[in-house]
């Protein structure tokens, strides 16, 4: 299925939802406008419901009778998650990521979609609302950061150094819980470990080659499908822990990505030990 469309018309409507429904509510948000969905490190706010529905009402303008798959719509109706799977064109939406952090007036959240075509990932855009740009690929062209009034520049991953040199994020609090102060050692081995709480943030700062290494066991599509291409599309190596693609049905299994196989291999072995 060959699929038509700009993906700067997308990265526009997330850049627009931002200036509509969420800067407006940073640091502004009153305590009835911040709710626990899971846990209290989970959290929704009315900027997040207000985002999605913004983007989701402009979305036949840009992919016209693609299936939209929003975190906040999946927290309503949990089949979507089986539809995306079996889908001809979808596009995968993260009102905001960091909602953490938004809701506690930290400065590092983003806007996050990506486009599935026939169970692949064929585009994806963190659109950063502090710093008004982009990073964003499609499949087969490249990784690049653009807006912010600067001229778009391709991404590139880091180079492969070794394990006592990389520095990288690893989101452990979702790790099982008899691997997690194992690997919480193991990290030790690596020059820097760090979780921003942030993916879109995270991801942004791997593809333009500033760390070594991202990881993630918790695999919900809205976080994790377009970074992951963006990653790839910068020349860096990702796979779920078990070695096998990362697609866009996978919801466990983890994901690990380095800047070749042969450092993801040595930090699998060395460092993410989970057999």
């Amino acid at each position: 299925m060959t699929i038509n469309f700009d993906i700067n018309a997308l990265a526009f409507l997330l850049s627009s939802a931002a200036e509509a429904e969420i800067r407006p509510r940073f640091r502004a948000l009153g305590k009835d406008d911040i709710r626990e969905k899971t846990s209290a490190i989970d959290l929704v706010t009315e900027a997040d419901v207000a985002a999605e529905r913004f983007i989701k009402a402009g979305m036949d303008a840009v992919l016209p009778g693609a299936l939209f798959v929003g975190e906040e719509s999946v927290a309503a109706d949990p089949s979507l998650l089986r539809k995306l799977a079996e889908a001809d064109l979808a596009v995968v939406v993260d009102p905001i990521d960091g909602t953490f952090n938004f809701a506690a007036g930290v400065p590092l959240f983003g806007v996050m979609a990506s486009v599935v075509s026939g169970g692949e990932t064929i585009a994806g855009v963190i659109y950063d609302p502090m710093g008004d740009d982009f990073v964003l690929a499609e499949k087969g062209a490249g990784a690049w950061q653009t807006g912010g009034h600067r001229p778009a520049s391709r991404l590139k991953a880091a180079a492969a150094v070794p394990l006592a040199e990389m520095t990288g994020m690893a989101s452990t609090g979702f790790l099982p819980a008899d691997k997690r102060a194992g690997i919480m050692a193991n990290l030790a081995k690596v020059a820097f470990a760090s979780n921003y709480r942030c993916a879109a943030h995270e991801y942004r700062t791997f593809a333009a080659g500033h760390v070594h290494y991202l990881m993630y066991n918790k695999l919900m599509p809205w976080d994790h499908l377009g970074g992951t291409l963006i990653s790839q599309e910068a020349g860096a190596y990702a796979a779920r822990f078990d070695g096998s693609r990362y697609l866009p049905r996978h919801v466990e299994g983890g994901l690990l990505i380095a800047p070749d196989k042969d450092s993801w291999e040595m930090m699998r072995r060395e460092v993410f030990v989970l057999d």
